[in-house]
C-alpha cells in the first residue's frame, strides 16, 4: 500500500535544506510504495514568516555578528520560536494536511519541528513526526524536541548534543548526511591522485548566498602557483560582478566567474582543491565528489564548529587568512602531494554515498509500527 511522506523544508534560508530534500526525492524512483510531498515551510506562514526567511541570505552575508546574536537568542528559548511559528502557520498547515493526507511527516528545518508537533498534539492528530538534521556538530535545542518519534542525525556529533538536550539515544539514528547523486563519481577512480607536474585547478565557493573574501583568496592562489582559479559566488550577484571587474582584467582566463550555478558538481568534479566555508550541505558536496577541502571560516552558531569536524576526520584543513594560503597549499603539495593524497583517501572511507537510500528506508520500516498505531487510535 502507498504511503504519503510529507516534508517540510525551505527554499529560501540558503540551499541546504532544499539539497537535502532533492537527495531523498532521487530515491522515490526506488521506492514505489511511497509518495512524498514537498513543502517550504515558511510558505506556510503568513507575510512576516516569508520576511523572516528571506532576510537569512541579507543577513549573513552582510552582518556575522547580527547573526550570531540571533541565534544565540532563539537558542535561549526555543519554545517561544515554537510558539510564534505555530500561531503564523497552524490554520495553512491544517490545510495543507486535509490535502495531502500524509502517513509520515518529515522536517529538515529546525523552525518546524516543535512548531508542527504543537499543532499536531493540540489537535490530537496522529502522524508519525521525524525530524532530519541538516547541521553537523552544533544544533539549535530546536532540532531536539522529545515528542519526535525519531530524530535522524548526520553525525555522532550531533547526536551528542540531541542526548545533551535530553532526547533518548533509542531515538536518536545516525545516518550520515544525504548528497544527491549527481555528486557522487560513477568511479572513485575518477579522482586521480595529486602528482608535482600537473598545474592546480582551484575552486572558491561560498555556499548558495556567496559569502566571504573571494577576491583576496583568488588573488593569493594566482600570485604564488600555477593555477587556473573557478569562482561561484551564488545568489549574489555584487560580488559576482565586483570579481569580474576586479580580477578578469587582471588575470584572464586564468579565472573564471559563475553565479549561482545547477551544476556545481561539474566544476567540483573537475577541480583539484575547493575553498569553502563551513556549509555542512557544500562541505559533504565536495567530499562526495573527492574534492580536498580548504576551510576558509563558518557561520557562527550552527556552522562553528564544522571545519574542526573536517580537521578532525582529515576531509580538509582550515586557513582563514588568505595571507596564509601560500604556507597551507605548500604543505599540502609538499612531498608529491602526500598530505593532499592522504585527504582524498579519508573522504573516500568517510562518505557514506546511500545516506539518503538508508534514510528513506529507515523513514518507511521503523515509522509503519506508528503509523498502524495511529490508524487503531483514529478508528
Amino acid at each position: 500500500m502507498e504511503k504519503k511522506l510529507l516534508i517540510i523544508s525551505s527554499d529560501i534560508t540558503g540551499h541546504g535544506h532544499k539539497s537535502i530534500t532533492e537527495s531523498l526525492c532521487e530515491k522515490v524512483q526506488t521506492h514505489n510504495e511511497v509518495k512524498i510531498h514537498v513543502v517550504d515551510g515558511f510558505s506556510l506562514g503568513k507575510r512576516l514568516l516569508l520576511n523572516i526567511g528571506k532576510s537569512y541570505g541579507p543577513i549573513t552575508r552582510n552582518s556575522e555578528n547580527l547573526w550570531k546574536m540571533i541565534w544565540k537568542l532563539s537558542a535561549l528559548k526555543p519554545h517561544l520560536v515554537d510558539n510564534f511559528i505555530e500561531l503564523l502557520i497552524r490554520d495553512n498547515f491544517l490545510k495543507l494536511l486535509d490535502e495531502v493526507k500524509p502517513d509520515m511527516i518529515l522536517s529538515v528545518h529546525p523552525n518546524f519541528n516543535g512548531s508542527i508537533l504543537n499543532i499536531l498534539e493540540k489537535q490530537n492528530i496522529n502522524i508519525p513526526f521525524f525530524t532530519l538534521i541538516a547541521d553537523l556538530v552544533n544544533i539549535y535545542p530546536l532540532w531536539a524536541d522529545k515528542r519526535a518519534n525519531f530524530i535522524i542525525s548526520p553525525t555522532f556529533e550531533a547526536q551528542n548534543k540531541c542526548i545533551e538536550f535530553g532526547i533518548p539515544n533509542e531515538k536518536i539514528k545516525v545516518s550520515g548526511f544525504p548528497v544527491r547523486s549527481r555528486f557522487f563519481p560513477k568511479n572513485y577512480k575518477q579522482r586521480k591522485f595529486y602528482n608535482k607536474e600537473q598545474s592546480l585547478t582551484c575552486l572558491i565557493m561560498s555556499g548558495g548566498e556567496g559569502v566571504g573574501n573571494m577576491k583576496k583568496i583568488a588573488e593569493n592562489l594566482l600570485n604564488d602557483f600555477d593555477c587556473k582559479v573557478k569562482i561561484v559566488a551564488g545568489k549574489n550577484e555584487k560580488l559576482k560582478t565586483k570579481l569580474e571587474r576586479s580580477l578578469k582584467a587582471k588575470y584572464g582566463d586564468r579565472v573564471e566567474i559563475y553565479g549561482f550555478t545547477q551544476n556545481i558538481q561539474d566544476l567540483m568534479l573537475t577541480s583539484d582543491i575547493a575553498f569553502t566555508r563551513g556549509s555542512p550541505n557544500v562541505m559533504f558536496e565536495a567530499i562526495a565528489t573527492n574534492t580536498p577541502l580548504i576551510i576558509t571560516g563558518a557561520l557562527p552558531g550552527q556552522e562553528e564548529d564544522n571545519p574542526t569536524f573536517a580537521e578532525n576526520f582529515n576531509l580538509g584543513v582550515v586557513c582563514k587568512n588568505p595571507k596564509e594560503i601560500k604556507d597551507t597549499i605548500t604543505e599540502l603539495l609538499g612531498n608529491d602531494g602526500e598530505k593532499l593524497n592522504e585527504m582524498i583517501y579519508s573522504q573516500r572511507k568517510f562518505i557514506n554515498a546511500n545516506a539518503a537510500e538508508d534514510i528513506l528506508q529507515f523513514i518507511l520500516k521503523v515509522g509503519e509500527p506508528y503509523y498502524e498505531e495511529a490508524k487503531v487510535k483514529l478508528s
